[in-house]
């Protein structure tokens, strides 16, 4: 998305993280955050030590955010894994493939090796289109790991690439 600026996200970005990721865990079908989290414990997710934290702003309103960290400590430390979330009112419209474009270039700038995402849930079928777009391959689908609040249990992709 060419308005679209991706910066370094800074804590005066948490209450608009907060209330993305909000909107996504009402969702009920694409995040393993629940209700229950508190807004203190939210925040302490996307601000976790080792992050490299990212928002997209539209108008000068955060309208998405990933973090990237590595996957393990030590030897598995070369890999990086990934979280998103894009606000709702712009979803279709290329910030989540900005941000994932992004963090694939900060991965390989960073000296990751590769990018693993443990829980793409199957039936989030825009994200799986979208990794699969930007050249991430379903290693897995883990059968019933997501309690999704319209299907049930359902399955979870395991995605990789190799940077």
């Amino acid at each position: 998305m060419a308005d679209t600026l991706l910066r370094a996200a800074t804590r005066d970005d948490a209450p608009a993280i907060v209330a993305i990721t909000r909107e996504l865990i009402a969702d009920g079908g694409v995040y393993p955050h629940t209700a229950e989290m508190t807004d203190e414990e939210l925040v302490a997710y996307w601000f976790q030590p080792k992050a490299h934290v990212v928002t997209a702003e539209l108008g000068g309103q955060v309208a998405g955010v990933y973090l990237m960290k590595p996957q393990w400590m030590g030897r598995g430390a070369h890999v990086a894994t990934a979280s998103y979330a894009v606000a709702n009112a712009v979803r279709g419209h290329g910030v989540g493939e900005a941000l994932g474009r992004h963090s694939i270039a900060e991965a390989r700038r960073l000296g990751f090796r590769a990018m693993q995402f443990n829980l793409v849930v199957e039936t989030n079928t825009a994200a799986v289109k979208l990794w699969q777009k930007l050249g991430f391959r379903i290693l897995a689908t883990l059968p019933g790991v997501f309690r999704h609040d319209v299907h049930g249990y359902v399955g979870a992709h395991v995605m990789f690439l190799e940077l």
